[in-house]
Parts: C-alpha cells; structure tokens; sequence
C-alpha cells in the first residue's frame, strides 16, 4: 500500500511537469526505436537467412583461376563422387544476365529434371529449349506473364525469345525473385558455355561432421579447387549481416550520446520547484529513503514508459511496415528488390541488453541528483 501511495505520488508529480516529462519521453522513445529498430531487422534476417539455407548443399566445389570464379570441368565430378563419404555430385550450370531494359540483374539457372506438382509455381518449369519460367520480380519489372514471350540478348549479341510457361509466386520471393530458369543445354547455348564444363558442383555428403574432411580430401585432388562448406556460407551471412547493422548503430549511437546528454542535463538540473517540493517533503516528515523511491518511481515510469513506446514503434516499422528506412543498408543495395514480409524473430536478450544500457543509466541520472538535495536541510533546500 506505501509503494502504490508513492507511486501515485510519483505520476502526479510528472503531470505537473508535463512538459519537461513529455520532452524526455520522446527523446528517449525515439533512441530506443532506432537502436530497436536495427537489432530486429538485423536478427529478423539473420533467422531468415538461417532457415533458407538449411536446404543449401553440404559443399560447393567452385574452380578458382588466378583468383577468380571459372567454368568446372565435368572430370572433377566424377572423381569427387569417388571420395568416400560423398553421397551425390551434381553439377550445376547457372549465371547472372545484365538486363539493360531494366538496369538490373536476373540469375539465369539450367535444369535437367523438370519436378513437377511445385505449388509456388503458376503453371510449369520448362521441358523444351524455348521455353522458361521466372520470378514475380521479372514479370513485373519486363510486364510479362505466363504465356507471353520474354525475350533476352545471348552471348553472341542476339536476340532470343523464351516462352513463359510458369511464374513463381511472391510467397517465394527470396528465391526466385530475379530468377530465370530454363533447360541446362539452352543455357548453355545462351551464355556459350563449353561443353562439359559447369558454374560449379554441389556436393553432398553422408555424415555433416565429415564435411571439412571431404574439402579437404577435394583440395589435395585439385589444388584450383575452392571447396565452400556449408558452415562457411553461414557464417559470410552473418557477418554481412553483423557488418552493416554495426554500422547502423555506430551512426544511431550519436542519438544515444545526445539522449545521454539530454537525460543528464534534465536529471541533474533540479529546478527550484523541484527543490522546494523536496524540502517540503523532508519538512512534513519524508526521511531520505522515502524521497528516493518518490524519484525513483518518477524516473522508472518515465523510461519504461519511453522504453515500451519506442520498441513499440520499432515492432510496427519492422515487421508491419517492412522497415523502410533501414532495409536498403540491411539488405544491400540493388535494383530487383524482393519484397516480403519479415517473421518476428526476437532475441530476448538483446531486448534487456537494450533496456539495460537505456533504463538504468537514466534511472541512476534521476536518483543521484535527489539524492543530494534529499540529505541537505530542507529549510536551507527550500530557500535554494
């Protein structure tokens, strides 16, 4: 019953001082919203990233010439599936064309086995050389839809036309939002790939824990092979990911110095109301403790108040709003942006990380102050 009198005490001393408690809240809600606000989105896309490439192969087998990405020929898969503890090779052909109609860029991908029964699929894959299906992405940005023809410029400078037997859905985005699909020999005729040679080879393997033995083995075979491990993509994401949102909070903790700033200069600069109200306190019997708890039930409900708002507004920019004010740094910069909806993945211990670096720095600026005016006469507090 004492604690609920001087918390009502507390809130009806913040409506008296509506203006300086408004201000504070505002600041503090929005350096929380911020600093919120890259920490959701960047977790957010991490467990995305995460969950999509669960599926990706065990070991990507690329063939590296003087530093650079080329063609592999078809003999590296055939003594790599001998390596014991290799479950399957499968040679992948695939490329990225430059689409000048459009300034962007769409991955072109062969197959050989057309699955059938995709449910994010509107219609089919392609089954004959002039045929193809693409991403939501190219059908808007080319205007195009299943049944009309889409055409390209091959490597040779001339034009192709492809007839668009399927559109992937925008559930699947992520994708196959700028991609093209098509059979693997037309693709190969397409971008003039040699025969029996590919982009690169995915590899699986029986036992997870054998896969950095299996690239080992794959690189004392072929020493211009670069065998990428599952484990190694995930990690390249997460410290694209952990890069780009530090650098969004190396510029928003310039808000959070400010708020700093703020915060202090509002707590230490006890007004002379608030000084008189403190000396009345004392005078009417309030011991030291009391008054402390009065400043400290102030300052909790300004900052959880403030706290709450802001992260609030951080849930809504992020995952109702697609966060776009961050999303073009997060995300990294093109052209074909896929669009959709982020799932609200929240790291709890981020969540008090946060509240603990803003919440109690501000509580300890609002108690020190009063604590120094608490222990002073209140005749001679109460004359400044």
């Amino acid at each position: 019953m004492r604690q609920l009198k001087i918390l009502d005490f507390a809130i009806a001393s913040l409506r008296r001082r509506k203006g300086k408690s408004l201000s504070i809240v505002l600041v503090f809600a929005f350096t929380v919203a911020a600093l919120s606000s890259v920490l959701l989105l960047t977790h957010a896309l991490r467990s995305e990233a995460t969950q999509l490439l669960a599926g990706a192969p065990d070991l990507v087998v690329q063939r590296v010439m003087a530093g650079r990405h080329e063609l592999i020929p078809a003999s590296y898969q055939e003594k790599i599936a001998r390596i014991p503890g290799v479950r399957r090779v499968n040679p992948r052909l695939w490329g990225y064309y430059y689409d000048s109609l459009t300034g962007s860029n769409f991955t072109l991908l062969g197959i050989s086995d057309a699955p059938q029964g995709l449910t994010l699929l509107a219609g089919r894959l392609p089954a004959g050389p002039d045929e193809c299906a693409i991403g939501s992405g190219v059908a808007e940005f080319r205007g195009v839809t299943g049944g009309d023809d889409l055409y390209l410029i091959n490597q040779e400078n001339l034009g192709v036309g492809f007839t668009i037997v399927g559109v992937f859905s925008t559930q699947s985005d992520l994708l196959t939002h700028d991609l093209i699909i098509m059979e693997k020999e037309t693709l190969r005729s397409f971008f003039a790939f040699p025969p029996g040679l590919d982009t690169d080879l995915a590899v699986e393997v029986y036992n997870p824990q054998e896969v950095d033995t299996v690239a080992q083995k794959i690189k004392r075979e072929y020493p211009d092979a670069r065998p990428i491990t599952h484990g190694e993509i995930v990690r390249t994401y997460d410290a694209v990911f952990n890069w780009r949102s530090g650098m969004l909070l190396s510029i928003f903790s310039v808000a959070l110095v400010a708020f700093s700033i703020l915060a202090w200069d509002k707590a230490t600069g006890l007004s002379a109301e608030e000084r008189r109200e403190i000396g009345v306190l004392k005078a009417l019997g309030w011991d030291t403790g009391d008054v402390l708890l009065l400043k400290f039930w102030e300052g909790m409900a300004i900052a959880l108040t403030a706290f709450l708002l802001g992260l609030t507004a951080a849930l809504l920019h992020v995952f109702w709003l697609g966060a776009p004010l961050l999303a073009m740094v997060v995300k990294g910069w093109s052209v074909l942006f896929p669009e959709f909806k982020l799932v609200p993945y929240i790291d709890l211990q981020q969540i008090f990380i946060l509240a603990f670096l803003t919440i109690v720095p501000y509580l300890v600026s609002t108690v020190i102050p009063c604590w120094r005016a608490a222990v002073t006469d209140p005749d001679s507090v109460m004359r400044g």
